[in-house]
């Protein structure tokens, strides 16, 4: 039997019902809703579809969606078929704890720094959608050489933890060379990986001075590539990761209220400030047991007050360290706080929400937004920006126009 749908001539979309999506199954195609008359895309094509996915339509209200006509070939069959047997790890407790733990003994790490041609010593494994696979087998005595096929395989690149300091050598060898050194992506992406090395290793050890002392030498090294080259913002940033890294949401939110901050015409030492303190802003998840923390569905209400209280301990453990800014726990405190006073801890709200927490709070809802957690699927960037873009009641509106117009570029 064939499957009713509608075409949208002037969309080119093909309308079918949203509970004909199959939980455990990976979508064969992007799926688009219509928003205000507007096509809008939200969920990516091969992203596993789970009970999470099919929570969020509900929540939104969403009956319908759509998906480009050119798909035309696979929709009866992909409605047609039954979900896949293998069960997703959000969905079964035995396999999301054998993946967390799996995860927690790796490191995520940007496959564009991985150029062809040069030589690696430590194994490079993928994460995606849940299941790892080794790619590459390397050692100190047996290197492996990076080619084409390998940056094709599709999913979040892995190490293993204990290899960062082998990957560190490598970043540092590349820039080096002359070949790739006067090449700015390579610096800014270079940068951006040190700083997800040195955020991992300050939430193992939030209070170590050292690792403080490097993150602010970075937060500059970031600021002096924005403001060479605005665009430079791009190669800075994470884009589209398969799964959710308390050190990467880190670097984003810092990198984007950085980039803001530029945008705005803060002076140097003002971004200074905001970029250290965004960058720590979520220093406090070091104190959130893991299990909250990494848990694979939503949290009930003991938990979320627990997960919530990461700002008031990430504050307690910067206070620790004296040269930090005073100005800099402007964003660990207010990244959650809302115009409307809806947000926490304090339920600010109006001006008593400073310029650093307004920068600070999109930033972080950004990026939360456009990457996939254990209790809700990864929306487009696109999607996201509309997202934010809605809650203007929550969000500084005249920020939002500048950092709306800032990632123009992000598909």
């Amino acid at each position: 039997m064939v499957t009713k749908y509608r075409e949208i001539n002037t969309e080119s979309r093909i309308a079918i019902d949203a509970d004909k999506l199959i939980v455990g199954k990976r979508l064969p195609f992007d799926v688009f809703v219509k928003d205000r008359g507007i096509i809008k895309h939200l969920f990516n094509k091969g992203m596993l579809f789970t009970n999470i996915s099919k929570e969020v339509l509900k929540e939104k209200g969403i009956s319908e969606v759509y998906i480009s006509s050119n798909e035309n070939f696979s929709i009866d069959n992909y409605l047609s078929a039954t979900a896949d047997k293998k069960t997703s790890p959000y969905d079964d407790p035995t396999l999301f704890k054998q993946y967390s733990f799996y995860k927690d003994k790796h490191h995520q790490i940007d496959k564009s720094l991985l150029l062809p041609g040069t030589k690696i010593n430590f194994s490079l494994f993928v994460l995606e959608s849940f299941n790892m696979k080794t790619v590459v087998e390397a050692s100190e005595k047996s290197p492996a050489l990076i080619t084409e096929s390998i940056l094709n395989t599709t999913g979040d690149f892995l190490i293993k933890k204990s290899d960062i300091p082998l990957y560190h050598d490598y970043i540092n060898s590349l820039l080096k060379e002359k070949a790739v050194s006067g090449k700015s992506n390579v610096k800014a992406i270079a940068i951006k990986e040190n700083s997800k090395i040195v955020i991992k290793d300050l939430l193992d050890d939030p209070r170590s001075g050292e690792k403080i002392k490097e993150s602010k030498l970075l937060v500059n090294n970031m600021i002096d590539c924005m403001l060479e080259n605005r665009d430079s913002i791009y190669n800075l940033l994470t884009l589209r990761g398969y799964d959710y890294y308390t050190y990467t949401h880190s670097v984003n939110v810092c990198v984007l209220s950085i980039g803001l901050g530029v945008a705005i015409d803060l002076k140097k030492d003002d971004i200074e400030k905001l970029g250290i303190g965004a960058m720590l802003h979520d220093v406090g998840k070091s104190a959130v047991p893991h299990e909250i923390l990494n848990k694979q569905g939503k949290l009930d209400d003991v938990e979320y007050r627990i997960m919530r209280n990461h700002v008031i301990e990430g504050e307690k453990i910067l206070r620790t360290h004296k040269e930090i800014p005073e100005e800099s726990f402007i964003p660990l405190l207010q990244h959650h706080e809302k115009l409307t006073g809806k947000g926490y801890p304090f339920k600010l709200s109006g001006d008593e929400i400073k310029l650093f927490g307004r920068i600070t709070a999109i930033a972080d809802c950004y990026d939360a937004l456009t990457t996939q957690r254990p209790y809700k699927p990864a929306f487009t960037p696109f999607y996201a920006l509309s997202i934010v873009a809605k809650e203007t009641g929550d969000y500084d509106p005249d920020l939002l126009k500048t950092f709306i117009k800032m990632l123009g570029k992000i598909k």
